[in-house]
């Protein structure tokens, strides 16, 4: 095994966006399917049909907006604006679907959405109610973690929180993606999975705990992962529970195989849960440590390949400066 010290950061900026659609394909035939259903035939491999009837190797809305968000900040930098009008044309147009239909959508995402097609802003765009702290920003972030990882802790927030916005805009769903951006920033550098939680967790605490939804995430910043049973793991569509899962299935297994077949398994919001623990498992083991015939299945290699090899350049020159 190749020790995780050793792998370059472009192979691990790949392993996360691969690792991401990866998990994110794995989930979609078995999404909203119970524990216990899914444990009676658990996913051991790609599959085809299920829950929406699609191909082997499809991803869903959680790959096309992280997609999007990619392209956007290739062509664009960071603009928000561009990544609004880039989710209104995956929304409207089929732009970076896997076979040009949009068959999965959370709610407050198409809310935002359409309120940016109708010309709102996109940085006023995002839900601010308590109710709008679904997953849909959380499983788009990676990019901008990615591209903006070496960037001091001020302006990474700022710029993740605003990322979020877009769709998400209540302070508990920014909060989160900001935990998933300071892990992954660990991560990167080669920390092992605890040594990068720990950080993460002091990080985040120095930087939020005057928040009134600080309290929120105790249990992001307090449970002993690697000692959580599966039984008190959830993992719905709620942003704070797939935060929690993810990082429970990174800390409980030592490769990606295993970290993403285990949060695909835990049943209900699968493709959300396998793409962001996807993400996590890429980027601390790389590229290489995906299974190539998961990735043989995905649907429009040669398009994501340019893509994410384009965007791998852009992240490793902004981050040897």
């Amino acid at each position: 095994m190749t020790p995780l010290t050793s792998i370059p950061k472009p192979e691990r900026i790949l392993g996360g966006l691969w690792g991401s659609l990866t998990g994110d394909a794995l989930g979609v035939p078995v999404e909203f399917k119970d524990r216990a259903i899914i444990q009676d035939d658990p996913v051991k491999d790609m599959r085809e049909y299920g829950t929406h009837h699609q191909s082997r190797g499809t991803w869903s809305d959680d790959s096309s907006m992280l997609l999007c968000t990619t392209d956007s900040l290739v062509n664009h930098g960071f603009s928000l604006k561009d990544m609004g009008e880039r989710f209104v044309r995956w929304m409207n147009d089929g732009l970076w679907t896997a076979h040009g239909d949009v068959f999965d959508m959370g709610g407050t995402t198409s809310a935002a959405l359409m309120r940016i097609a109708e010309g709102m802003p996109a940085d006023q765009a995002g839900g601010r109610h308590e109710d709008s702290n679904g997953n849909g920003s959380l499983m788009r972030i990676l990019p901008a973690v990615l591209r903006f990882a070496g960037e001091p802790l001020g302006s990474f927030s700022d710029r993740l929180e605003k990322v979020s916005a877009i769709t998400h805009g209540h302070a508990r769903s920014r909060m989160a993606c900001v935990f998933y951006g300071l892990m992954v920033r660990q991560l990167l550098l080669g920390w092992q999975p605890q040594a990068a939680l720990d950080s993460a967790r002091v990080e985040f605490t120095g930087w939020y705990e005057r928040s009134p939804e600080f309290a929120t995430f105790h249990h992001i910043l307090e449970d002993d992962l690697v000692s959580v049973p599966e039984g008190e793991i959830v993992s719905t569509g709620y942003v704070l529970h797939t935060l929690h899962a993810s990082l429970w299935c990174l800390l409980t297994t030592d490769n990606y195989r295993d970290c993403v077949l285990k949060a695909v398994n835990l049943g209900g919001d699968t493709d959300t849960t396998g793409c962001v623990a996807g993400g996590l498992a890429g980027v601390i083991y790389g590229f290489k440590s995906i299974p190539a015939d998961w990735i043989s299945h995905l649907a429009r290699k040669g398009d994501v390949d340019c893509l994410f090899r384009e965007f791998a350049k852009l992240c490793e020159d902004a981050l040897a400066k």
